[in-house]
């Protein structure tokens, strides 16, 4: 969401400055925007498209044309063979609202299917469902600038210091003014205890755990008759918060018996309630470590429940608010990204939805919902599906599971990768076509406050073509009439099709640099403050939310729990930020560990360990700290040398399947270095990655 300004010597980008005028960041970056994007012109990137009959082919350079016509003959082949359903696509959070919007409708339109998914559902469907069902949208309730108003601010499950910066100094800001901070997290990380700003309440719960420690603050509000009884009566539906609080008042959610699954003490979870309840306007931020649990939609909710029992809904300085893991997670999700919805979040089964696309399209479209990816995967090991276009993401890298993925990858006749760099699941693509950087295209981006953000080109593209352009041609090879001449024109689709975009346009952009959705005749210049005066839904809506433990549990074989998560210095899975200097700071994942846990198994600061889980097993080098409780283990996903998701298993969310990435059962002991897994994997990728009259593979 943060806004530059590029400066430019010859075609080159020299210098990147924070722009002043944006209203996300007003002037700010992190070390990731400011200095990481030396990766537009590094010696990896590839400019031109390729393709290879097999996997263990070298790649062979071709023109667009041919990789064009290549792509549609392979995908028009496996669906005559296996079906309409057998191809599906994969869009990205780190491209544009206007590229992601064109990939859900080649799927829709030109494959014939609802088979697409994002990886942004990982992180944000939760949320989708979970503040969807509550107060009636899929996103977050308030602008940035509204922390400057908070005199209470909970962080549950992210850590702002390291992931969200720039956010992060204005919340430390404001505690520096005298607001207070709770943070619900496994470790004591930099958003806990910094120079700047220390956290008032620190409650250090189990992972696994967020859902009955929620539900146990709401236990405290309703017991101590601390909730907002005005604002409910006037809000909400009074016989479903009567309900809620009969079941939240139960003995089995109080601080008392929380305490012995959560670890955390009563007592903390008691003040942690008290100053929430009763300490002003309190706001709730929340990342992946609420959305990425088998129980994240219900983590959702019962953070909903939470702000509505108090109040803290409505006005400036409260809310409850979702911090994303990439720049365009929350386009991506608006744009439909997901097999079982349309932009706007509209159900693919709704017949008047349907009707708007089928007449502006000229196609019918499938009522069914289609594959999610892991649903994709499973169905390739089986044989059913077979093509898949996969722009901007690495899945490989980043979804849980690694083996299975690689499995569902291997079993596809044509996987067609939209990327900058062979990345991991290039190992596994038969096409692969270069993408561009967001230097090299305009657009639009949507970041977690709902700001639709400008995006413009202020170099060519070095491959050709913008992203939008490649999945254009694309659409054009398979028989699409498509004839976009600038993104502007993609956009006033959307807005005419979305009604909560209905009134966004480039011009509307230009003229006010940015604007929060929904953006329609009832907010023609777009809405900074969700569900002031009422909510979306009508009522708000509480909802039990039963605390049932993850299946992934802990016992003689893998004693410890490992938990994920991001540094301050690089970016995602790194194919960016690791092609930068910012390299220096992080130069490999790093397994952190309790010294008491170090000692019983004989580790040493800096030692090669073996993580093990049910899943599969890597190594890496041990960090001791006692930022870890003893019993938890924490790793980073940057590198792909490390591949942690070998070791995250296939558990996941009851309602939007999301994967559990947080909570994975392991085993640590010493290591002579890299596992068999590790060298076989390196060799894969050397072969994978040889290009026909290169001398070299491409990284």
């Amino acid at each position: 969401g943060c806004s530059f300004k590029a400066e430019i010597k010859n075609d080159e980008i020299v210098r990147m400055m924070p722009f002043k005028g944006g209203m996300a960041n007003h002037g700010h970056s992190c070390v990731k925007g400011r200095f990481a994007y030396g990766y537009a012109t590094h010696k990896d990137r590839i400019l031109n498209p390729m393709i290879r009959e097999k996997i263990s082919d070298p790649w062979r350079e071709v023109s667009w044309e041919q990789a064009f016509a290549h792509i549609a003959s392979e995908f028009r082949r496996i669906q005559y063979q296996y079906g309409r359903g057998a191809v599906g696509g994969i869009t990205s959070s780190r491209c544009t609202n206007e590229e992601t919007y064109l990939v859900q409708k080649l799927v829709r339109q030109g494959f014939g299917n609802n088979n697409v998914d994002t990886c942004a559902r990982v992180c944000h469907s939760p949320t989708g469902y979970g503040l969807g069902q509550t107060y009636g949208t899929s996103a977050g309730t308030q602008d940035f600038d509204s922390v400057d108003e908070a005199d209470v601010i909970m962080v549950i499950g992210a850590n702002p210091s390291a992931a969200h910066p720039v956010f992060a100094s204005r919340m430390k800001k404001r505690i520096r003014q005298g607001a207070k901070l709770i943070v619900l997290d496994p470790r004591v990380t930099e958003t806990v205890d910094s120079v700047h700003a220390k956290a008032t309440c620190h409650l250090p719960l189990k992972p696994g755990t967020n859902v009955a420690v929620v539900t146990s603050l709401a236990h405290v509000i309703v017991t101590e008759g601390l909730f907002n009884e005005k604002f409910i009566r006037e809000r909400c539906d009074w016989s479903e918060f009567e309900d809620w609080a009969s079941f939240v008042a139960n003995e089995s959610n109080s601080p008392e018996a929380i305490e012995k699954l959560s670890g955390v003490p009563a007592e903390r979870i008691r003040q942690a309630a008290r100053l929430y309840a009763t300490g002003g306007n309190a706001a709730i931020y929340y990342g992946p470590g609420v959305t990425e649990h088998s129980q994240c939609c219900t983590a959702a909710m019962a953070i909903a429940n939470l702000a509505m029992a108090t109040g803290n809904i409505g006005r400036r300085g409260v809310g409850v608010n979702p911090l994303r893991g990439q720049n365009n997670v929350q386009g991506s999700c608006d744009m439909g990204s997901f097999p079982h919805e349309l932009p706007g979040y509209r159900h693919i089964s709704g017949e008047e939805t349907r009707d708007i696309y089928e007449a502006l399209w000229g196609v019918k479209l499938d009522n069914e919902p289609g594959l999610r990816i892991p649903n994709m995967l499973d169905a390739a090991v089986e044989g059913t599906f077979l093509g898949l276009y996969v722009q901007g993401e690495d899945i490989l890298q980043s979804d849980p599971d690694t083996k299975h993925v690689s499995a569902g990858l291997a079993a596809m006749e044509c996987v067609v990768v939209h990327d900058l760099f062979l990345n991991e699941t290039a190992n596994y693509a038969h096409v692969f076509l270069p993408g561009s950087t967001f230097l090299e295209k305009d657009g639009t981006f949507t970041n977690a406050e709902r700001r639709i953000n400008r995006v413009r080109k202020v170099i060519a593209p070095k491959n050709g073509y913008a992203d939008w352009e490649v999945t254009q041609e694309m659409a054009r090879a398979m028989g699409l009439d498509w004839n976009y001449t600038h993104p502007s024109e993609i956009m006033d689709e959307i807005a005419a099709t979305t009604p909560s975009f209905a009134n966004v346009s480039y011009d509307l952009l230009e003229r006010m640099g940015s604007v929060q959705w929904p953006c329609n005749e009832k907010a023609p210049e777009g809405t900074p403050i969700m569900h002031v005066g009422g909510f979306v839904r009508g009522k708000g809506k509480f909802i039990r939310t039963e605390y049932v433990a993850t299946d992934e549990k802990t016992g003689p074989r893998f004693p410890l729990l490992l938990t994920t998560g991001r540094i301050l210095s690089q970016y995602n899975v790194g194919a960016q930020t690791r092609r930068t200097e910012n390299v220096v700071w992080h130069a490999e994942d790093r397994l952190e560990i309790h010294p008491h846990d170090a000692e019983q198994r004989g580790i040493r600061d800096g030692d090669w360990v073996r993580l093990s889980s049910r899943a599969g097993e890597t190594t890496l080098r041990a960090l001791i700290t006692e930022r870890v409780a003893p019993g938890v283990v924490y790793t980073t996903f940057h590198h792909p040398d490390t591949q942690a998701n070998v070791i995250t298993t296939d558990f996941s969310d009851w309602a939007t399947n999301c994967p559990e990435y947080k909570v994975t059962a392991v085993q640590v002991m010493p290591s002579n270095g890299p596992s068999d897994w590790q060298r076989e994997y390196e060799e894969l990728s050397r072969r994978s990655r040889r290009i026909e009259g290169h001398l070299e593979a491409a990284e």
